[in-house]
């Protein structure tokens, strides 16, 4: 009995292979492709080698960037309807997919395929199809960033990212923004990422003056999820001794006293990561005999 159900189950899994390939066939024709996708995009957590599957097939990346740019004169003016959306969307999902898998992710960098969402991440749009389309096109960065692999950040460095995270950390949805700020937290967290952040005082100031508005808007809109990507952000800078002097003069009195005490009382990690901010924030500090702080010798 055993043995017939393993074979029921090797039967299926065939089918089911099956569908798979006549889907990834089908992405190249206009006239089956909208299927294809919402079905493939469908399956991409339970096909654990789709990815590799979709690189190395003929013409199927060229159809997904036909579709991502296809989507480009409704941007400008934004003429971008939910439909449209969600078919690009499904597209992304399987760029996500592609870029997140250790046997295409060199070969997804190496072909520069995230720069074409970046025309995306410039939209200011407000309206649902818009939000969800930079949603998903941040998704598709922060799974390149996840794997804390070098080449990613050396990649994301050349390219206009940071700006384009900040401007969406200071406007995008509450969803929109903790992506933004997670994918800024995975190049602060490497030391290029660091240090290219703290190379020049025009980048810094842009990033800190972003988190102060953040720390200001969070006071007002408690998400202990984004606060804590926020929080996060600011211990790593402080690993930086330049970062460190400046934070001293700029890091936002919300974080220092107790007002986000109420958000934090059950997330015991955030809280250790303030504390150790103010402790780093304190460290180094001359003090002379009236209490004042001086500046380092």
């Amino acid at each position: 009995m055993l043995a017939t159900g393993a074979a029921v189950t090797t039967a299926l899994a065939q089918v089911d292979r099956e569908k798979i390939y006549q889907w990834i066939n089908e992405l190249s024709s206009p006239d089956t492709r909208e299927n294809a996708l919402l079905e493939l995009s469908k399956k991409r957590e339970s096909v654990p080698d789709l990815a590799p599957m979709l690189w190395h097939s003929c013409g199927t990346i060229a159809a997904l960037l036909q579709e991502i740019v296809n989507i480009y004169p409704s941007i400008n003016p934004p003429t971008l309807t939910a439909h449209q959306s969600n078919r690009v969307c499904n597209a992304l999902a399987l760029l996500q997919c592609v870029a997140s898998h250790p046997e295409t992710r060199s070969a997804f960098l190496a072909a520069h395929i995230p720069l074409f969402l970046y025309p995306f991440l410039h939209t200011v749009s407000k309206t649902r199809p818009f939000e969800y389309l930079r949603l998903t096109s941040l998704g598709v960065i922060g799974a390149l960033v996840k794997t804390d692999e070098q080449e990613v950040i050396n990649f994301l460095l050349t390219t206009e990212i940071i700006p384009l995270c900040l401007r969406i950390m200071e406007s995008g949805s509450e969803l929109s923004k903790t992506v933004a700020t997670f994918i800024l937290q995975k190049i602060l967290l490497d030391d290029t990422g660091l240090a290219y952040i703290c190379q020049t005082y025009e980048r810094f100031s842009h990033v800190a003056m972003i988190l102060g508005k953040m720390v200001l808007q969070l006071s007002k809109e408690p998400s202990a999820r984004l606060l804590k990507h926020v929080v996060r952000c600011y211990l790593r800078l402080s690993d930086n001794s330049r970062a460190r002097e400046a934070l001293r003069q700029c890091l936002p009195d919300q974080l220092k006293d107790t007002t986000f005490a109420q958000v934090l009382k059950d997330d015991t990690t955030t809280k250790r990561w303030l504390a150790q901010l103010v402790k780093n924030l304190q460290e180094g500090q001359v003090t002379d005999p009236r209490g004042i702080p001086l500046p380092p010798q």
